[in-house]
């Protein structure tokens, strides 16, 4: 059915308001806000296939019969299911927002889906758009001296940088949840008491070469790498990867490889960072990860079993030293997976109607968000768009969505019209 046709009054009395709204000090700022600190992002790089975690329906048989590929369990919201491998996660759903209607139209291509769900935009030939995490270090900067205020605990990526925005709201970078980024831990041969000496000498050496080189931002950019890299390399943040010092129960609550990335993102915000994103399965359990064609579906339940363990551990071990409040967990994918599955026994694309998960942050949990059909193909209530989701994101850490950057003299708000989801705040 079709929208009413607006009348001339609806017209004039929207203008009014418009007009108005734009006279009021603040009020582009008006709306929910909430007051986490920090973000951990648990980025599930391929396309996760929703209806085989967070928002499973019938089962299916793998071949012709479409469907969820595993059993659902019953969760700690009442009347909401989800994948029987995330057992963990589902006793803990009640400090979660699962949102089932999240949408986007880049079908096909990896790259440009992952930009999406990154910027909050499509990739542009004109304007390249910061990442979610370089807004965050622009807007609320590193929490504590000598802590980058954005960390990617992953494999660098440009759809992760800071776009127009410039380099000094880049991320750091590592692999290593043991020994750091490389590139920060100084040679064992330089004692302690020699390293001001060589920073003062080569700080020295940077500004002579800017004072020859003025208005030369490549030149600028790079200096200010190397001074972000000499803060870094002090106690404040490479004492963060000392995950040892954590008691064994807790190590082992997140269970392997993805919970130490896990363990590792909850010591860094502790230390002030704002943003973190740890990737899953960086060296391909499955040998897809979580793009799930062919056989990679058939061991997909791995997958599953280290998100529920390294989710579940995430979420308690925040509560444990009182910071589920002020941090944001948000799980995110490029696109779902639909309910047929292909000739491999896999499953293709699907950015229609895919989900998302939001935890703690000072949410209003418990509850889930949208709603899909018998299949989880179309959504039927609520649709979620990824601008929209970026705005809970801001709005949660206190960024108001609609104010406005500056694009080399072009104002760009922070979302693409993005509105946050108000049921979750207040």
């Amino acid at each position: 059915m079709n929208p009413p046709t607006p009348t001339r009054r609806d017209v004039l009395r929207l203008g009014t308001l418009g007009a108005a709204s734009m006279m009021v000090p603040g009020a582009m700022a008006a709306g929910p806000r909430g007051k986490a600190e920090a973000c951990i992002m648990l980025w599930l790089g391929g396309g996760s296939a929703h209806i085989d975690t967070f928002d499973p329906k019938r089962r299916g048989d793998g071949k012709k019969r479409a469907g969820s590929y595993y059993n659902a369990i019953p969760t700690a919201i009442a009347g909401e299911n989800v994948c029987s491998h995330l057992g963990r996660v589902a006793d803990r759903l009640d400090r979660c927002v699962p949102v089932r209607s999240l949408h986007h139209n880049v079908v096909d291509e990896h790259a440009a889906a992952t930009a999406f769900l990154h910027t909050g935009r499509p990739v542009s030939g004109t304007v390249t758009y910061p990442s979610i995490g370089s807004v965050i270090s622009h807007e609320r900067g590193s929490g504590e001296p000598g802590v980058p205020a954005y960390v990617v605990v992953g494999y660098p990526n440009a759809s992760r940088g800071p776009g127009f925005l410039g380099s000094k709201h880049g991320y750091v970078y590592l692999t290593d949840v043991d020994a750091g980024p490389t590139g920060l831990t100084p040679p064992d041969d330089i004692r302690a008491d020699r390293r001001p000496r060589r920073e003062a000498l080569l700080e020295g050496l940077r500004s002579e070469f800017e004072a020859r080189n003025p208005g030369d931002s490549m030149v600028r950019d790079y200096s200010m790498a190397g001074r972000e890299a000499a803060r870094l390399a002090g106690p404040a943040f490479l004492d963060a990867f000392r995950l040892d010092r954590e008691p064994s129960s807790v190590r082992e609550s997140y269970g392997g490889e993805f919970g130490r990335r896990c363990l590792l993102a909850r010591r860094l915000v502790e230390r002030g960072t704002r943003f973190v994103e740890v990737s899953h399965n960086l060296n391909f359990l499955n040998g897809t990860g979580w793009d799930t064609h062919n056989e990679g579906q058939l061991r997909q339940h791995e997958l599953i079993g280290e998100l529920d363990s390294a989710l579940a551990g995430l979420i308690d071990d925040l509560e444990r030293v009182g910071r589920l409040d002020s941090t944001l967990i948000v799980v995110a994918t490029e696109f779902g997976r639909p309910p047929e599955f292909d000739s491999g026994g896999g499953r293709g694309h699907q950015s229609g109607a895919f989900s998302g998960l939001l935890a703690g942050g000072g949410l209003r949990t418990g509850r889930v968000v949208g709603a899909t059909d018998e299949l989880a193909r179309t959504i039927v209530d609520q649709p979620v768009s990824i601008p929209d989701f970026h705005a809970t994101i801001y709005a949660a850490l206190g960024i108001d969505p609609a104010k406005e950057l500056d694009a080399g003299g072009r104002p760009v708000p922070i979302t693409d019209h993005g509105q946050p989801i108000a049921e979750l705040f207040g």
